[in-house]
Formats: structure tokens, sequence, C-alpha cells
């Protein structure tokens, strides 16, 4: 998907929008601050940074990329397995939460921006390309079970330990029997809420009704005197803007590169994976290198502002999905929450019970898993149905990143298969002038000594044999004999060069049984490629003709004549 733009575009995430949606976008972007704040706080400790950096994440990172993308929902902010590169990448060069810690994260979101900006550059978002629906159906649906699993352990009042996904199930799987009864509570009635909301109307915002309230609760009641698990102080104020106090160096640029780099692959994939999944599930336009500007200058924010690294969000994006939100302008609202939130607001946010917000993100997760589209895909493409399930499986057990990585693997081997084995036809006289094609297996003449074979996909190294073979088994089992062979090459926008010389084989051997080869439909493109190898000159004159209509009216009139 494409969307044209300028070098520099604006709004593109944003324009155009009416009066009613825009309330609409208003209202999504206060929801996704209510939810998204906490969450992105749980992130910053997970990159070993304070949690009111997490904040900052929303702030300028947030508002530069609903400016300058492309995505009309994609929503860019801190993110799980970004943070934990980035704390792996750094751990044992600064003690963390430190100010050095804090300012080696700086140096790498900068290195991340410039590697996006790079990619941008030299226009590599095609690799978005090679994301089918199937596999984005697949990616979303291990998403949604991997974070729906990863927030049982906060519903039941106890931090979630081990290693993976699956070490974490088996360890909150032992510690059941030390399950907070109070946050059990507090979790379930914020679920309840959101749930009973969602029943009555798509328009109540159940999750900030939950949100809101569990905080009014908590503090009239003091539930963390009853064992309830909160959030706690958070220091009040809004970013500075500089940038990071380091020495800039050759040698520090080796030793943060590969952690830079490996940022940079999960951000551009996740990003795209997940724009790419909204885009089709509202049939609309993005472009991944517009995004990949908005990806690199929120991430020159996100260092200028003493923040570290920001990533495309899959969660954040279905908050705003859910909430009906259909531009950026709900991240933009976000943004102003947020600093509203620094400036006033942070003491309230203190109160809130980590239950409630795991319940969020709980059922968050649950609305990502795509039964429905699994099964529609088991229904119609069984093949295809293993991909998705394949991905999705790799994405909870492996990560999110390595699912990515798989479910652009995936849809190129899902491609190549049918390029490799395409659906070849000949063509059929049904009729005076009407015409059907027919599988290769029934070998119809379109009129007794001609026949006309219609190639489906590209010519390359990878299908010439199939070709080869089924022309070959087309000429013996002929009856009659054969006088013409035609070629209809409509659908081939490309040969290659071992697919040129099974075309120069196939000629030659057609020649010593006394059959003339001919072609039909061929583009300008492909009658370069064949002539670059010589065909015509092999073939003799009159090798091409514009359509297999003309092949024929040329086989009855005994001409050879060219088209």
């Amino acid at each position: 998907m494409r969307k044209s733009g300028t070098v520099f575009p604006v709004l593109q995430g944003i324009l155009p929008i009416s009066r009613p949606q825009a309330r609409k976008d208003i209202m999504a972007g206060i929801t996704l601050a209510a939810l998204a704040i906490p969450e992105v706080m749980g992130y910053a400790k997970i990159a070993g940074a304070p949690v009111i950096t997490g904040l900052y994440t929303m702030l300028i990172p947030m508002l530069l990329f609903a400016l300058f993308g492309s995505s009309r929902h994609l929503v860019v902010g801190a993110d799980s397995a970004t943070a934990a590169i980035l704390f792996a990448g750094i751990s044992g060069m600064a003690a963390p939460g430190s100010a050095q810690w804090m300012a080696y994260a700086g140096v790498l979101a900068f290195m991340s921006a410039a590697l996006l900006l790079m990619a941008r550059v030299i226009r590599i978002g095609f690799l978005a390309d090679f994301l089918s629906r199937t596999v984005l159906v697949g990616f979303l649906t291990g998403v949604g079970v991997q974070v729906a699993l990863g927030e049982i352990p906060g519903m039941l009042g106890f931090s979630a330990h081990g290693r993976g996904l699956a070490g974490m199930i088996m360890n909150a799987l032992g510690r059941i029997g030390h399950a907070s009864p109070y946050d059990l509570a507090v979790s379930a009635a914020a679920l309840l809420t959101m749930v009973v909301a969602g029943k009555i109307s798509e328009k109540i915002p159940g999750a900030l009704i939950a949100v809101t309230g569990s905080i009014v609760v908590s503090s009239v009641f003091h539930l963390s005197r009853h064992g309830v698990h909160v959030l706690g102080a958070i220091p009040m104020g809004l970013p500075q803007i500089a940038f990071p106090p380091l020495r800039w160096s050759l040698n520090l640029a080796n030793k943060l590169m590969p952690t830079a780099f490996s940022m940079f692959v999960v951000i551009m994939a996740q990003s795209a994976a997940t724009s790419r999944a909204y885009a089709a599930r509202h049939n609309e336009q993005f472009s991944q290198n517009i995004d990949l500007l908005g990806l690199g200058l929120a991430n020159i924010g996100a260092g200028l502002s003493g923040s570290f690294i920001v990533n495309g969000s899959p969660t954040k994006t279905q908050m705003v999905e859910s909430a009906g939100g259909m531009s950026q302008l709900s991240q933009i609202t976000a943004s102003l929450c947020v600093f509203l939130v620094l400036l006033f607001l942070t003491a309230p946010l203190s109160y809130m019970p980590g239950a409630v917000l795991s319940a969020v993100v709980f059922l968050i997760g649950l609305e990502l898993i795509d039964i429905k589209g699994m099964r529609r895909i088991f229904r119609e493409r069984p093949w295809e149905f293993w991909v998705a399930l394949i991905t999705a499986c790799v994405v909870i057990f492996v990560g999110v990143g390595q699912g990515i990585l798989t479910a652009m693997f995936l849809s190129i081997v899902a491609h190549t298969r049918h390029g490799y084995r395409p659906s070849n036809f000949v063509i059929r006289a049904n009729g005076e002038e009407k015409f059907r094609p027919v599988p290769v297996s029934s070998p119809e003449q379109l009129a007794p000594g001609l026949m006309v074979y219609r190639f489906t996909h590209s010519m390359y190294y990878a299908n010439a044999e199939q070709m080869t073979r089924e022309i070959r088994g087309l000429v013996r089992g002929a009856q009659p004999s054969l006088r013409w062979f035609c070629i209809d090459a409509g659908a081939v926008d490309d040969v290659d060069f071992s697919a040129a010389e099974t075309m120069r084989f196939i000629a030659t051997d057609l020649k010593a049984r006394g059959i003339r080869l001919v072609l039909a439909g061929v583009s300008e493109h492909v009658r370069m490629e064949l002539d670059r190898s010589r065909l015509a000159q092999l073939i003799g004159e009159g090798a091409y003709y514009d359509t297999f209509t003309d092949v024929l009216r040329a086989y009855r009139a005994g001409s050879s004549g060219a088209g």
C-alpha cells in the first residue's frame, strides 16, 4: 500500500477528518493517555530508566510521529521489545537509572533514528510488502496471546518472573496460592466494568471509566493499606531538551551499534507489521517510507527529551482502535494530556492499582486475538493457515521481534510457493470466437495442429523446469500432431537469465520436431529481455503476436506474418 506525499510530508495521518470523527478521536486520545501512561512507566522499568521517562515517550516522540508519519493508526511510544534490547545492550556500562545510563539510552535513540532516516533515504520501506494478510492475522493473534497471558500475574497481585513467556507462566502457576484477594477483586471489578460498558455501547469508554474509578476508590479508601499494589509517587515536571551529555566517539559508536541496529530492525519490522495490519483492516493506504521518517524524528525527539527509544506499539494502537480513534489526532490529544499530567496530575496517578492496569492490557490482548480470522483462513486456504499459526507461535514463545522476522520470511516463502508452482492452462475454443482456459492436464488444441499454452507467472529459475516439463508433455500427447505451439505470455512480467535459456532450449527442441514456436501478449519489457537472449533470431521472423486470436488467424491463413 502506498500513499503519495512530499519529501517532507506533514499531517498525512490526520487529514482528511470530519467533525464527528474528530470528537471520537479526541475521546480515544484521552482514553489512550489514561491507559498508556501507567503502561509506559512499566516499560521504563524494563529499560532500566526512571519511570517518569516513560511518560516522556508519549510527549515529544508521539507528537512528532503524529505530525510526520503516514499511518493513521500506528501509535508510537515506549515498547517492551526495544526496552528489553536497550537494557541488555548497555548493562554493565552504567548503573540502571543513573544519568550515565540515560545518556547511553539517548545516544542509542539518536543512532536508531539515524538508521531509520537512512532507510527512508534509500527507500527500503518496500520490505513491508513482504507481510501478507495471512501472517498479519497470525502476528496480531500471537501478540494478543502474549500480552494477555503476560498480564495474569499482575491481575493476581504478584510480579512476573521467569525466562520468556513460558517460564513466566510456570512461575505464576507455582505462586498461584500467593495471589492477593484484594488485587484479584480490583482486577475483576475493572474487567467487569469494561465488558459491561462494551456490551451496552461501544461508545462508552469502559477502560477510561475503570481507570478513573480505580484511582478515586483507591485514594478515598486507601486501598494500599489493604495490600493492594499501587503505582506509587511520580515526580512532576517537563523534560529538559538537550543532547545526551556524552562525548561522541568512534569507539562509543562501535560499542553501541549492535544494540542500535537490533532496535532498528525491530522498530522497522514491528511498526510496518502494525501499520499494515490496521491499514488492511480499514482498507486504507499508508507509506512505510514516510513512516520511517516519522519514526526517525520520533526517536530524535526521545533522545533530546531525556527519554529512551520509541517504537510502533500494537497494544497502544489497539487501545485507540477500541476507543473509536481513526487518525493521528488521537495521538496528538494523548500528547497534550501527558503534557497536562506532567505539569499538574502526577500525584493522582500514584493511587492507581497495578491490577487495574493489568486488567486493561489483558482485555486489549484478548481483542487482538483474531479467532474468526484464523478460522476463515483455515477454511479458505488451509496451507496459509499453518503459516499464520507458525507466526503466532513464534511471537508467543520466542518474541515479537523474532515473530515479525518469521512473518516476513514465511510471506516470502508463500509468495515463492505460488510462483514456483504456477497454475498454467491451455486455451480451448468454445464456439466461434469464444475461448476458455482449461488445465494443462486436458491438452486441447485451439485448432487442429495449434496449441496455446498460457503461462501465469513471471518466468524465473524456479519455475523454468515446470514450464519445460509441461510443454514437453503437451507436445508428446498432442492429437493430431502440432504444427504451431504458442506461449501466451500476457501474465509474464519478467524473464530471468535461466528462464530465457529455457525458452531457447524449448524453441530448439520444437524446431527439431518440426513445430513452430510463437509468442502472444508479450509486454515491451519482456520482449526486450527475450531479444537480449536472441530468442527471436532463433525462432525466426514473425515470432510475436499481440493476442492468441491473432495467432489463430495467422495459423488458419497459413501465414507467418508478425503481429
